[in-house]
């Protein structure tokens, strides 16, 4: 009799070893394909120097919607841009958005996106961790912006512009 229950003591330790083995491996596999997710490719991509700068535009081009400009952030310089000049803008870590906030630990790959339209601009969180707030509330849905708006996403502060660049 003692020697079955030692027997499936034996079995049930080794069943528990194998378990936390492999929930190790899974959760190890699962950080480095987010780690890949998350390379930084060109720093600084989509943002303007800090400071005014002047652009020629000619006489029968439509005025541009505006900007974001950082008010604090953990990675991006104070007075930076992020100017919105093409239909849609993503930001988050992604080496293709073209608002790079790398290196905000609480910033999504993909985690939200400006949409242009005439001079209406929106902003839409895309299912990020950490979430997309508009003047300090978790936004849900697809969320218009006004002049003066504030922006956070994730350490980064940004206020909204209109017609700015």
């Amino acid at each position: 009799m003692v020697d079955q229950a030692l027997l499936l003591l034996r079995i049930a330790v080794l069943v528990l070893l194998y378990v936390f083995i492999w929930r190790i491996a899974r959760t190890a596999v699962r950080d480095v394909r987010g780690a890949q997710e998350s390379m930084i490719l060109r720093p600084g991509q989509g943002f303007d120097a800090p400071g005014p700068r002047p652009t020629p535009v000619p006489a029968a081009a439509p005025a541009r919607p505006g900007r974001l400009l950082v008010l604090a952030s953990d990675v991006l310089p104070p007075g930076a841009a992020i100017v919105l000049d093409a239909p849609e803008v993503l930001i988050g870590r992604d080496p293709a958005a073209q608002a790079l906030l790398e290196g905000d630990g609480f910033v999504s790959a993909r985690h939200a996106l400006v949409r242009v339209r005439g001079d209406a601009p929106t902003v839409i969180d895309l299912g990020s961790t950490n979430g997309t707030f508009v003047n300090g509330e978790r936004i849900a849905a697809e969320t218009a912006l006004d002049d003066g708006d504030e922006v956070a996403i994730g350490s980064t502060r940004m206020v909204y512009e209109a017609g700015g660049a």
